[in-house]
């Protein structure tokens, strides 16, 4: 129903290795997850063919002086936690995710994942592309006090507009779906050395998320163009606000530690 982005994984369990509270093969193997295997490119000394296992990776941007990594999440029109240059937007808007180093060098990683096997069998790889970035505020990002006082309010509005659409007129395969989310095992979310707000939030964000990609995912009682515009009109404010709010979870490892130090 809903997949944490990679980027997700790297920001999180890079902040966990780099505050102590994740050895670095247990980061890595979490990073990587399902995928068969996680390489990076582009990090400062490189050669155009050099790659990286994610180990060796984390420890030398350590090496460089990073202290931690933010997420982006950005999509056309919304730079979410990008601070440029325009290269780099581009990519990280392509994949619609990335990774800003916090501390050292201004870095940012794009991952590029590539697929292969048969149907049903398939299997990733992913190569994240390294390279440098702007040092500046990201875009459009709350904190995550701002993020939790902002989903509580999309999700009196979600199930107003998720009623008004008939999700419930959506077909079988909706309804399917949403018993699946509702069903669907707990997993732990982050990685150690996150505060509890920040899994509430990020907890809250997803299941905004899932219920969006029901509600956008079939033509429910939207039989013509025009009602299907309106519907996705309706969602698009609510999908905004819970990728607001992933990217202040994610990033809160960080951002509470910056909050906690002396002026």
């Amino acid at each position: 129903m809903h997949k944490e982005p990679r980027a997700g994984r790297l920001a999180a369990w890079g902040n966990a290795l780099l505050g102590g509270f994740a050895p670095p093969d247990d980061a890595a193997s979490a990073v990587t997850g399902p995928d068969e295997a996680h390489r990076v490119t582009g990090l400062p000394g490189d050669g155009p063919a050099d790659r990286h296992a994610l180990t060796w990776a984390l420890g030398r941007l350590r090496a460089l002086g990073v202290t931690g990594f933010r997420l982006a999440l950005p999509v056309p029109g919304h730079p979410l936690g990008l601070t440029g240059p325009a290269g780099f937007n581009d990519r990280a808007m392509a994949a619609g995710e990335a990774v800003l180093t916090v501390g050292g060098a201004a870095l940012g990683l794009v991952p590029e994942v590539e697929w292969f096997g048969p149907p049903g069998d398939r299997a990733a790889t992913v190569l994240w592309h390294c390279s440098p970035v702007r040092e500046a505020p990201p875009a459009d990002v709350p904190s995550l006090r701002e993020a939790e006082r902002e989903l509580a309010e999309v999700m009196r509005e979600a199930t107003a507009v998720l009623a008004r659409l008939d999700v419930g007129g959506a077909g079988p395969e909706a309804l399917r779906a949403l018993e699946a989310y509702r069903r669907r095992r707990h997993r732990e979310l982050l990685a150690p050395g996150y505060p509890p707000r920040a899994v509430r939030v990020l907890e809250s964000a997803q299941r905004v998320s899932a219920l969006l990609a029901i509600a956008g995912g079939g033509d429910g009682a939207a039989v013509s163009a025009s009602e299907m515009a309106a519907r996705a009109d309706a969602l698009r404010p609510l999908e905004r606000a819970a990728r607001r709010a992933q990217v202040a979870a994610y990033n809160a490892a960080v951002d509470e530690r910056a909050a906690d130090e002396p002026s």
